[in-house]
């Protein structure tokens, strides 16, 4: 590549980034800005960042939002990796016609809208309200159980586990090792950055779940860190700074998170196997 070439690709690039980066550094900024300078545009530090974080702390309960929010997307991706990789795991080690029509008719699914199916989602909770009151509406359960696993997740493993060297396999069958154990002590040690692509992409998703949320939790003190965030742009007068230092504290977590395992998230999605 020439030295043109390269001058002016590397121009594009700065360019990509700084369109890409703009909106973050956008929310930093106007965080620490008044609600008017946020309105007028401002895009220069100002002061107001504790005073902002005073407001929203005396508007909403930020400590119990985080925890909601957090319970929900740790559990939800801890079952969700289980219940994905085992479903992956056995459609392609112990492949079958039937399982594949099985698996077929699985992906079909992902071209089912979620909103068709919230209606009969909250009907069936809203009936398990009377008989099994910790799985029924308003409960943390009623978030988990319709999300915790996904089509594309399945399939997410599957797709991985076809680079999975069988020969660990028939090396711990001669070693007498059980079809569960193979699973637990050679499939998921080796498919560890799969695992690891796989709850980030979980984490997230859950973490910013908000249409599900918004019609399953009714009482306050349950709700989510995106569901008190709607509510706060909902007013007549929204303070913008309040709003903007909410959502940079919502972020931090997702963005801890995907920054902590990266590496592990670039090597998942191209498929590496370790």
């Amino acid at each position: 590549m020439t030295k043109f070439k390269r001058f002016w690709m590397y121009v594009f690039l700065i360019l990509a980034a700084a369109v890409s980066i703009f909106p973050f550094l956008w929310i930093l900024v106007s965080s620490t800005n008044l609600s008017k300078d946020v309105s007028n545009g401002r895009l220069l530090p100002g002061a107001q960042l504790i005073q902002n974080f005073q407001h929203l702390t005396e508007q909403i309960n930020l400590g119990q939002a985080l925890w909601n929010s957090g319970r929900i997307a740790v559990i939800t991706t801890v079952l969700a990796l289980l219940v994905a990789s085992l479903a992956g795991y056995g459609f392609e080690i112990y492949r079958s016609r039937a399982k594949d029509i099985v698996f077929n008719i699985l992906l079909l699914s992902m071209m089912i809208p979620f909103a068709s199916l919230m209606v009969p989602l909250y009907r069936m909770f809203a009936q398990f309200s009377g008989t099994l009151p910790f799985i029924g509406v308003d409960t943390v359960a009623s978030v988990i159980l319709p999300t915790f696993t996904t089509a594309f997740l399945i399939f997410f493993f599957r797709q991985s586990t076809k680079m999975f060297p069988r020969e660990l396999l028939e090396a711990g069958r001669i070693d007498g090792l059980s079809e569960l154990g193979l699973f637990f002590r050679v499939y998921l040690p080796t498919m560890k950055t799969t695992y690891a692509a796989g709850a980030i992409i979980t984490f997230m998703s859950s973490w910013n779940n908000y249409l599900w949320p918004l019609v399953v939790l009714q009482s306050p003190e349950k709700r989510t860190i995106p569901l008190l965030i709607s509510n706060l742009g909902s007013s007549y007068s929204p303070d913008y700074g309040m709003i903007m230092v909410a959502i940079v504290i919502s972020t931090l977590p997702t963005a801890l998170v995907f920054f902590l395992m990266q590496k592990h998230f670039v090597a998942g999605m191209t498929g590496s196997v370790k």
